[in-house]
């Protein structure tokens, strides 16, 4: 206490001018109608540009919520939009299911982890059995591609096999003619943004820029767009073709996907697993 009475006489001449200045601040501000406005407005600009400041400081604090809730929002209008646009063509009808009892449905997963510079590529997801995820199910990317399988599945997290793994083969079909193939994934060549379609009949010509959807053959609903086309017609031993793709899906900056729920695929292996394999 006695160094800061020292200290205060001791440059009690500029403490008295930070005083009086304030004073005569206050007096003039007070007294001249100019000078009061000048000060409210220049302080009432300053208060704003820092309430600014502090909004974009905290949007940017809820950004991850805000991905969070329109992650759903879409995996929800991918649902609604699946039922509208449902076909059977056997009743020449154009809707046919409705919200309730619709084959597929989309759930939103954020990514807590991923690899793409392995052969073989594992990524997890925040969902799990708990969510009503379980062991084949089909993942998407957020815009459009294909990503990969559930692979192993625990209360809250489940690992997704890559499109981007060496035993990934996924069933695909040419969109101009409907030609099957299979989609595969390092045939020689570890680029994340490339795949192959193999197996294609070799009477069935491919073309640059030809588009490559699902067939709708396995986990994936027909016509989820894969890529396209960038070296068709490549010769192999076996009488088929195959060709080289651009991936839709960029595997590098995937934060979020969308896994789709197949409410016939219980009953659909159950059936299949009737049928003897030499019939």
């Amino acid at each position: 206490m006695r160094n800061l009475w020292i200290f205060v006489s001791r440059y009690n001449a500029f403490f008295l001018f930070i005083i009086f200045f304030l004073i005569g601040i206050y007096l003039t501000v007070k007294n001249n109608s100019y000078q009061r406005s000048v000060t409210l407005n220049s302080s009432n600009e300053i208060v704003g540009t820092a309430y600014e400041r502090l909004n974009i400081f905290k949007r940017y604090l809820n950004l991850g919520m805000v991905n969070d809730s329109l992650a759903a929002e879409n995996a929800k209008l991918r649902t609604n939009l699946l039922a509208l646009t449902t076909v059977d063509t056997a009743k020449d009808v154009k809707i046919v299911d409705t919200i309730t009892n619709q084959q597929y449905t989309y759930l939103a997963a954020k990514v807590v982890k991923n690899s793409v510079t392995l052969r073989n590529n594992i990524m997890t997801i925040n969902k799990g059995s708990l969510d009503g995820i379980k062991n084949g199910m089909a993942v998407i990317a957020p815009q459009r591609g294909i990503v990969g399988l559930i692979r192993d599945v625990s209360e809250h997290l489940a690992t997704i096999q890559s499109l981007l793994h060496k035993d990934t083969r996924i069933s695909v079909t040419l969109k101009k003619n409907h030609a099957l193939g299979s989609l595969v994934w390092g045939e020689g060549n570890f680029d994340i943004k490339k795949a192959f379609i193999k197996e294609v009949p070799n009477h069935i010509k491919m073309y640059v820029g030809d588009s490559v959807v699902t067939s709708g053959y396995g986990s994936f609903p027909a016509g989820i767009f894969v890529g396209k086309v960038i070296k068709p017609n490549v010769a192999t031993n076996d009488n088929f073709l195959s060709g080289e793709l651009n991936l839709a899906t960029d595997f590098s900056t995937l934060q979020y996907v969308y896994v789709i729920k197949d409410k016939r695929a219980e009953e659909q292996k159950a059936l299949e697993s009737l049928v003897k394999p030499n019939e």
